[in-house]
């Protein structure tokens, strides 16, 4: 059963620009009565949040915190329910990248903060609502962004690889569970989407017939399927693909296919980035970090 956001409470991770701002502006457009926007730059969060209140109607509440720190996303779940209530709707995309080799990976820097960042943070996001979500009974969604190199390995990307692989492990395991336990009423969507235009895979290739993707039409898309209900979306159509043909091909052959013929494992040859600036949460230094 698909639902709608008018009226209801919104909120967005990693919200101050990039597709986390479309989702907010997406809210807005149709009639939510709170848009709550997640983000650690304050400075960013306050003009997307000042921009967005001369959109509609809709009450938007900005909180600048870092959501890797359990500590912050437990006090701002507080403030939140105080402020605009249980979230009707979740987005959980906030997220980084790295892009060079594993031994290359700070194992503070770039490991824990990739996998707390990425995996960890909504988890622990959706943990700190859930349980309301659930008893309150009233249809509610949840979107978990996650990557279609959670579907396939990529050299210069592995714990990014890792750490989408599993959210999606975890975001369909989520689904099961609250369907199984009489909580359907609460509904998880897992994006699986290619390299989108958002400055954050700067450089980056798309392979064989998989063209790097507007922001835009993947938040219509994702907002779509998050109201309907959908299980899983995966954008574009080689995505699929790509998982189907790994699943059936040998890995000698698969290595061959997706190194050679879709360059796959090339795709992160050229990858910059997005310059870094010291407060930004959607920032990034080449194979350093960024945020969807």
């Amino acid at each position: 059963m698909g639902i709608s956001a008018s009226g209801a409470t919104v909120l967005i991770t990693g919200a101050a620009m990039g597709m986390g701002r479309l989702y907010a502006e997406r809210a807005v457009r149709d009639g939510a009565a709170h848009v709550v926007l997640w983000d650690r730059n304050a400075e960013a969060l306050e003009a997307t949040a000042a921009d967005l209140r001369g959109m509609g109607s809709s009450a938007v509440h900005p909180y600048a915190l870092d959501v890797s720190s359990l500590p912050e996303v437990t006090a701002a779940a507080a403030r939140v329910i105080d402020d605009a209530g249980v979230p009707d709707v979740l987005i959980n995309n906030a997220g980084i990248v790295r892009g060079k080799y594993f031994w290359e990976h700070d194992p503070e820097a770039d490991i824990d903060a990739v996998m707390q960042v990425n995996t960890l943070a909504p988890m622990q996001i959706t943990r700190a609502f859930l349980p309301q979500m659930i008893a309150r009974r009233t249809p509610a969604r949840i979107l978990n962004v996650a990557s279609a190199s959670g579907t396939l390995s990529v050299p210069k990307m592995s714990v990014y690889t890792a750490s989408k692989w599993a959210v999606i492990g975890w975001s369909d395991s989520l689904r099961l569970e609250l369907a199984e336990s009489g909580n359907g009423h609460v509904m998880v969507t897992t994006l699986i989407p290619s390299y989108i235009k958002t400055g954050m895979f700067a450089g980056a290739r798309g392979p064989l017939m998989t063209p790097l993707m507007e922001p835009a039409y993947v938040v219509d898309r994702a907002w779509a399927a998050l109201m309907a209900g959908k299980a899983r979306i995966q954008l574009p159509w080689t995505v699929p693909l790509g998982s189907a043909l790994r699943g059936l091909l040998p890995q000698p052959l698969w290595d061959v296919v997706a190194g050679r013929v879709f360059k796959v494992y090339q795709s992160m040859d050229h990858f910059t980035g997005r310059p870094e600036t010291p407060s930004a949460a959607e920032s990034a230094a080449p194979s350093a970090e960024t945020r969807r």
